[in-house]
């Protein structure tokens, strides 16, 4: 667990934002709105809930984190280098040809990840199947943790995944669903309307959690809550802002898969370190 205060997570988090905002000027391609939105969410994983060895990315006792929506994988390589997975300095080569920060993550690139990803929907089949070899190898103290977002639950594999694990009453898996109302086309509700999403979790068998996804302290109970459900899978519904920290990014789906240009990351980053103009930033 970690040593550091709610205060300091916070910090990490909004470092992390910085983080990703460079990443994708740097890039020129990518996506903003949901990976700024997890900030929080990574920031608990990463730096308190995990358990987990940076310097071993394959130790056997380790948990498992997947990531589902894998274009929000800025967030991850984030999170991975400020917990000393690999150098800050490589987050610049992010989707450059040859680079092991893939614009959706390579499992086989980069130690540390637990999945390839791209294709919605997946990441669920992905955990069931490794909490249910857990299982038969009596692996009961470790976790599988995976990041979902909203607008893949369009997807008919996530439903049948939820049934194979609640069947099997695989309580070692805690999912997490980025609930941050917006898809690449447009808000979900008028994509394809999710709610009552935790009805639907819960009639599927599921033990259902709902929290502000933006808050670390948050976050950190609901996982040690999950932790202590038995014989259900858990899902935390996390409700986020897109574009978080950024005001002329929050709530716009347009900014779900855009990068900024150059002007728009300094306006960014101004957000970012002056929490919207409320405090002066020693970048001034």
């Amino acid at each position: 667990m970690s040593t550091l205060s709610v205060e300091q997570l916070e910090l990490q988090a909004e470092q992390i934002r910085e983080d990703i905002i460079r990443m994708l000027e740097h890039a020129g391609s990518g996506h903003s709105a949901g990976p700024l939105g997890l900030a929080d969410i990574f920031t608990a994983l990463y730096f308190d809930v995990l358990k987990k060895d940076p310097k071993n990315p394959s130790w056997e006792e380790r948990d498992i984190l997947l990531l589902s929506n894998g274009h929000c994988a800025p967030v991850q390589y984030a999170s991975m280098a400020r917990a000393g997975y690999f150098d800050v300095a490589e987050l610049m080569t992010l989707r450059k040809l040859g680079t092991r920060l893939q614009g959706h993550p390579e499992r086989t690139k980069l130690p540390g990840l637990e999945n390839t990803s791209g294709p919605l929907g997946c990441g669920l089949s992905q955990a069931s199947g490794m909490a249910m070899a857990m299982r038969m190898n009596e692996e009961h103290h470790r976790w599988i943790y995976v990041v979902m977002g909203d607008g893949e639950l369009d997807e008919g594999n996530v439903w049948e995944a939820a049934m194979f694990a609640s069947k099997n009453k695989l309580s070692n898996i805690i999912g997490i669903i980025d609930r941050n109302n917006i898809q690449i086309d447009g808000p979900t509700e008028s994509v394809m309307p999710l709610e009552d999403l935790k009805g639907k979790w819960v009639s599927f068998g599921w033990h259902v959690i709902e929290i502000d996804g933006n808050n670390v302290e948050a976050v950190i109970d609901a996982c040690a809550m999950a932790r202590a459900i038995i014989e259900k899978p858990i899902m935390i519904i996390a409700h986020t802002i897109p574009g978080k920290g950024v005001d002329f990014m929050e709530y716009d789906f347009n900014w779900h898969g855009a990068p900024p240009n150059h002007e728009q990351a300094i306006e960014a980053l101004h957000d970012l370190r002056t929490l919207k103009g409320k405090i002066r930033s020693e970048h001034e």
